[in-house]
């Protein structure tokens, strides 16, 4: 399985990310076709190879013109969605601004359909971001692990004045994500656009996972500064040791969503790679009902759940982590009720026959067909398999 590993250590920002990309051979021409999509005035990415502290790199220029358009998260949202990109890229883009939206809703305090990007909202940031989730899709790694995200601090200037560094977008981003940080330096190392980028495209953190290296892109920020080299590195290769990966849950809180429309959305997780899919009540801040929605996933469909959950529900985020699973093992099965087939499924613990379960749909198409109440086929069929174990 290929997997990539995005190395951290001296920050992270949407050029770095599109330099680390072009350097891991992904054409910058993926990368611009998708920045085209979008519609808005004319933006162009520019490579070019720079050193960093002597080690070569790409620096990826996002040239754009001077704009005044106010573009809000609800606009950003609506632009990607209209774009002629693939689902996966859309998907990538949107869970990356709707961490960011998120992140900056809780920071100044107004509903998040509201967050205007000072910060984030221009064009070139847009650029990266999208970029990025082109390039990350292009890439085709089933797994993307992060390092600890170094995020520097002291203060910069930003539209309403003085800011702290690490910047608050920046930290509730990871904050959100369970990402690890350290300061380390004494400057801004990680933008609230490359920590949503990090955020949004990591299945895991930690050091870089035993892997058979293949490729190495190293994208370089637009400083030089003497503490560390300013690179920031994506690592591909294919996954080695002992052990399978792990399955990861999925789970995202949703409020806003018809709850006719649930049926359908577990259907469409299922039908993108989920393992399981399923749903718990919960109640949010001010009393607000709502559900949160789990996918269980192996680790290899973990982009293409997300993808289904950014599409069927109106989530602006997720959470995910990796989780230990025993699962015994199963044997299929049939028997014939009155002549039709239903399908049985049995499960088995060290040999011994444990459970014994009829397939649903097999049993209400057999009691369809043969005018019989569902429960009396499913009593029939169950009788008929403990006979047989």
């Amino acid at each position: 399985m290929t997997i990539a590993w995005m190395d951290c250590s001296a920050g992270a920002s949407g050029d770095m990310f599109l330099g680390a990309l072009a350097g891991v051979g992904v054409d910058v021409a993926v990368m611009q076709e998708a920045v085209d999509a979008l519609g808005v005035e004319r933006v162009r990415l520019v490579a070019s190879s720079v050193r960093r502290h002597g080690l070569a790199g790409v620096k990826v220029d996002v040239e754009a013109p001077q704009t005044r358009v106010d573009r809000r998260w609800r606009s950003i949202r609506g632009m990607i969605e209209d774009a002629e990109l693939g689902e996966g890229v859309k998907a990538r883009a949107l869970d990356a601004f709707g961490r960011l939206a998120a992140a900056e809703s809780v920071s100044h305090g107004i509903d998040v359909d509201e967050v205007h990007f000072h910060e984030v909202g221009a064009l070139d940031s847009i650029a990266d971001i999208v970029g990025a989730s082109a390039g990350l899709e292009a890439l085709g790694a089933a797994r993307m692990v992060a390092s600890t995200v170094t995020v520097g601090g002291g203060t910069t200037r930003g539209s309403h004045g003085s800011i702290p560094l690490p910047a608050p977008a920046v930290v509730r981003v990871l904050a959100d994500a369970g990402a690890p940080a350290v300061g380390a330096v004494p400057y801004e190392a990680c933008t609230p656009t490359g920590a949503a980028i990090v955020a949004a495209n990591a299945d895991a953190f930690g050091p870089m996972p035993e892997m058979v290296i293949e490729r190495v892109g190293v994208g370089a920020g637009g400083r030089d500064p003497e503490e560390r080299a300013n690179l920031l590195r994506i690592v591909v290769g294919r996954e080695t040791g002992s052990g399978e990966p792990r399955p990861v849950v999925i789970e995202a809180n949703v409020d806003d969503l018809d709850p006719r429309l649930w049926p359908p959305v577990l259907a469409s997780l299922l039908e993108a790679g989920a393992s399981d899919a399923w749903l718990t009540p919960i109640l949010m801040k001010k009393g607000r009902p709502a559900h949160t929605v789990h996918a269980l996933c192996p680790a290899e469909t973990v982009r293409a759940v997300r993808a289904a959950l950014v599409r069927h529900t109106t989530t602006i985020g997720m959470r995910s982590h990796e989780v230990d699973k025993y699962a015994l093992e199963r044997r299929y099965t049939s028997v014939a009720v009155e002549g039709r087939e239903v399908g049985v499924k049995v499960a088995l613990d060290g040999g011994e026959v444990v459970n014994v379960s009829v397939e649903y749909e097999d049993a209400v198409a057999a009691a369809a067909a043969l005018g019989r109440p569902v429960k009396v086929v499913i009593a029939q069929a169950s009788a008929l398999a403990a006979d047989q174990y």
